[in-house]
């Protein structure tokens, strides 16, 4: 599913204008990258928690050469589903 099928389905269901709907999901997922981005965890009840982890550096392989590459360490975003969405998706 996009970002414009779930507009769509949003505006459909609540009889609200698909442009204060796209406005109001794109509000919402630029508030949940900046606060990722400052390293806050995002809990959205009976959805999930979004979380920010380091990732170790490690020695990594070209796959054509077979050379030994650094991989540096990296901030990765993890999600954990919240108990209604693992109910839903058994």
């Amino acid at each position: 599913m996009t970002k414009k099928e779930i507009v769509l389905k949003v505006a459909a269901e609540t009889n609200l204008k698909q442009l204060d709907v796209k406005k109001a999901v794109q509000k919402s997922l630029e508030a949940i990258v900046a606060s990722l981005a400052k390293g806050e965890t995002v809990e959205l009840r009976n959805f999930g928690i979004f979380k920010v982890k380091q990732r170790k550096g490690r020695t990594g392989r070209n796959p054509r050469t077979g050379e030994k590459v650094p991989v540096p360490p990296k901030r990765v975003v993890v999600f954990k589903p919240g108990l209604v969405m693992k109910r839903e998706i058994r």
